[in-house]
């Protein structure tokens, strides 16, 4: 593993920081939340993708409407407020936002309007700065202009898929697109100020980590939203039919520790990405890299097999195909240098799969919560863990580490006790020490584990559609970071250089 040296780190969405305005921002919580996580002796800060969300699939980060842009909600209003283009008025929060969880339709009611009246001052006034700094992001962009476009033609045709569109746009007919740039400049041009807004704040945090000694581990989900820029953008790269819908969907059959999932995602015409040399992936994977420090590949055995389900079938009709396999990753590497990836590798793992992780040099995944502590040396049992691997108390996907533990069987628990040598009274911390103490170069925790809460903050539960990415730290929490425990035990753990 001479990629990365042993270190730990802690999970936390920036949708899930504290603040006023009632979503975490990347704003000043963020970097107090960097501050406690370096003070503890942390090196790594693990995040969901930071793509744009969309009410009909339940606002998760991982069915986005760009697999390269950035959520505009966000945005740090308070910032605004110091560049000159809101004033502290507007943006002191007349309504009250709960603190524990996310109300994406109220935020999205309350902050929508405040961006469209930053970016209409920006027009009226044109701050040099502010100007020049958005020339140069508009010139550093490429993936821009189609997304601007495609946001601009959604709220132009009442939000409905860019399938419902008139044909002539929905086929990016030369002249319909042309004409719809046109007629629809300003909101272009105010989704295009979105984005470098939301872009210029994260390189400014993810500045800030560095300086704290703080990498940035991204996410790089595998497949992308049937409706979203990157699918209307480039309908060839994927299984579609003629009207451009999926004509194969991804997902996965049911596995030990999760029902049968479909994701309504096309999946790959890979034999059409490899014809165009695949550009459109080096593309994604170099704008991720600029970034994060590090990226989690999600479903990671896609790259070897995928399952496929035809679109008039459940997902027990799907089957499994042959995926472009290490081809795929050399060509990343010959033209991006060293990847630096973490290959997510749960549920259906064969020879095959590993197989390509090792040759990708990228370390697997190992999930504490997935452990059959009654069997003596079960895959998820920390005495188990390779070196070439990543150590998880738990993740976005699991139940809070309380809330799995008051879930076990009596039988359950009690070889859990027996293994930890531990009562379960301090459940979270006994299994962040068998994270920490494994042999994972890497460890990380969720940082509700941190506060030892229970399965009402847990963030997502896989294969239902509510209540899910919206739990979110509080400000007293925050405060409270448990700083000297968490250093204690990672210097003790070896995992501080």
């Amino acid at each position: 593993m001479s990629r990365f040296s042993r270190q730990s780190g802690v999970y936390l969405h920036p949708t899930a920081l504290p603040g006023r305005h009632g979503i975490g921002s990347i704003g000043e919580p963020a970097k107090q939340f960097v501050d406690a996580a370096a003070d503890a002796g942390q090196s790594l800060w693990q995040l969901c993708p930071l793509s744009p969300v969309a009410e009909v699939h339940g606002f998760s980060p991982y069915q986005a409407y760009s697999a390269f842009a950035l959520e505009p909600l966000l945005i740090d209003l308070d910032d605004l407020v110091d560049r000159g283009l809101l004033n502290e008025s507007d943006v002191a929060a007349d309504r009250s936002f709960p603190d524990e969880r996310v109300d994406y339709e109220a935020v999205r009611e309350f902050k929508n309007p405040l961006l469209r009246e930053a970016y209409d001052r920006f027009e009226a006034e044109e701050p040099e700065d502010v100007a020049s700094a958005f020339a140069a992001f508009r010139e550093r962009v490429d993936w821009l202009d189609n997304y601007a476009l495609f946001r601009a033609l959604k709220d132009h045709f009442g939000d409905v898929a860019w399938t419902d569109w008139p044909d002539p746009i929905r086929s990016r007919e030369p002249g319909a697109m042309a004409e719809y740039r046109e007629e629809l400049a300003d909101e272009i041009r105010f989704r295009k100020f979105c984005q470098f807004l939301a872009i210029d704040q994260w390189d400014e945090l993810h500045e800030y980590a560095a300086e704290r000694g703080i990498d940035i581990v991204g996410d790089l989900p595998i497949y992308v939203a049937q409706d979203s820029a990157d699918v209307w953008a480039n309908p060839e790269l994927f299984e579609l039919d003629e009207s451009g819908e999926p004509a194969l969907i991804s997902g996965v059959p049911a596995d030990a520790n999760n029902p049968a999932q479909e994701w309504g995602m096309p999946v790959y015409d890979w034999d059409a990405v490899v014809d165009e040399e695949y550009e459109w992936w080096l593309d994604r994977v170099e704008w991720q890299l600029e970034l994060s420090d590090l990226i989690r590949i999600d479903h990671f055995r896609g790259f070897d097999e995928y399952y496929a389900i035809p679109a008039d079938a459940d997902p027990s009709g799907g089957r499994w195909h042959e995926g472009p396999g290490l081809e795929f990753f050399e060509r990343l590497e010959s033209e991006l240098g060293e990847l630096p990836v973490i290959a997510e590798d749960i549920g259906f793992i064969n020879e095959s799969v590993e197989q390509l992780r090792r040759d990708v040099d990228a370390p697997g995944m190992k999930v504490l919560q997935y452990a059959d502590w009654c069997s003596e040396d079960h895959i998820y049992l920390p005495h188990t863990y390779d070196e070439d691997t990543v150590a998880y108390p738990g993740t976005h996907d699991t139940n809070t580490v309380r809330g799995w533990y008051e879930s076990l069987s009596e039988e359950h628990r009690d070889c859990l006790h027996y293994y930890l040598g531990a009562d379960g009274e301090e459940i979270n911390w006994e299994l962040i020490a068998a994270a920490w103490h494994s042999d994972s170069v890497l460890s990380v925790v969720p940082v509700q584990d941190l506060f030892d809460l229970g399965e009402w903050a847990r963030f997502n539960a896989p294969g239902t559609a509510e209540d899910n990415w919206e739990w979110r730290c509080t400000a007293d929490q925050l405060e409270a970071f448990p700083v000297d425990r968490l250093r204690e035990l990672t210097d003790d753990a070896g995992r501080i250089e």
